[in-house]
């Protein structure tokens, strides 16, 4: 029986090198967890919790039917301490920019600094 030909097998004896997978964030998580990171990663924060409201607005105008699509974010961090509502909120946008221009429709927050009345850490 002809198996037909067989090459030899060149093995590679170099030391093996871990080369960590490349995922985009936005690809591999839900939104939900991308947007717990991207807050991780810039507020440091004590306290963080990001609820998915988009169960709440199925259907609603300009909502794009993803299911994530709504959020509620409660963040307390130091960064925020002696920073008007309004600079709180501007900070949180900015380090969201990208998420907020196309793919969250609405994002409710809850901003405090460590001792602030609310803080509930």
């Amino acid at each position: 029986m002809y198996l037909g030909h067989i090459w030899p097998i060149m093995l590679d004896t170099s030391p093996l090198k871990f080369q960590p997978p490349q995922v985009s964030m936005t690809m591999a998580a839900t939104m939900a967890a991308t947007i717990q990171a991207k807050l991780t990663e810039a507020f440091r924060p004590l306290r963080l919790e990001v609820v998915n409201e988009s169960h709440l607005h199925a259907g609603h105008r300009g909502s794009p039917g993803t299911g994530e699509s709504h959020f509620r974010v409660r963040i307390v961090a130091a960064v925020f301490a002696g920073k008007s509502r309004l600079e709180r909120h501007r900070l949180v946008n900015a380090a969201l920019a990208a998420e907020l221009k196309d793919k969250i429709h609405a994002l409710a927050l809850e901003i405090y600094a460590p001792g602030d009345p609310g803080d509930r850490t």
